[in-house]
């Protein structure tokens, strides 16, 4: 089996995870690159937590497996995965254990203003949660600024297209052309 090669989206809610993860994907396909996308947000959506899980580490990490498994059986060793903390140090040992194998990861940190995440969120949650989410937000967007390791790429998403930082995101896991890094 190839090994497995995992582009890591992470940032703050509001910036723009998985609408790049879905635009990167498009470009791959333009390009005849094969992949599989995952919303890690849904590898974990369950309530209550499992017994002994608060975190719902451990399910995500069983779906992810059980996920990844079906895809590699079929070919795919290119994996998207998009989610929130994807790109701290500690999901290392995730994604080697859901591939059963060595995986090259990238880590693609999203950023952008708190203006820009503010106009957003408003948005986008139009139920109960706005306020949770904004703080949820503003932790995370720290901690992320922190903890992500060297080597993490750095791409803002403030006013800009979601074609031109996905071309820059895509460039940066060397699965396609160096033309991907230009704007239009």
């Amino acid at each position: 089996m190839n090994h497995a090669e995992v582009l890591l989206i992470g940032g703050r809610a509001g910036v723009g995870k998985t609408t790049v993860g879905w635009e990167v994907s498009a470009l791959l396909r333009s390009e005849a690159v094969a992949h599989a996308v995952i919303d890690g947000d849904f590898m974990g959506a369950v309530h209550p937590a499992p017994e002994g899980d608060p975190h719902r580490a451990e399910i995500t990490e069983s779906n992810l497996t059980a996920v990844w498994a079906n895809y590699a059986r079929r070919g795919y060793h290119r994996l998207i995965y998009t989610n929130t903390l994807s790109v701290l140090p500690e999901s290392t040992g995730m994604f080697e254990r859901a591939s059963g194998t060595a995986a090259r990861l990238v880590r693609v940190l999203l950023t952008a203003s708190d203006a820009t995440i503010h106009a957003r969120l408003t948005r986008r949650e139009l139920g109960t949660e706005l306020r949770q989410e904004l703080e949820g937000s503003a932790r995370k967007a720290f901690l992320l600024d922190q903890r992500s390791p060297t080597g993490t790429v750095r791409v803002t998403t403030d006013d800009r297209p979601v074609t031109d930082i996905a071309r820059e995101v895509a460039a940066a896991t060397g699965w396609v052309g160096a033309h991907f890094a230009r704007t239009s």
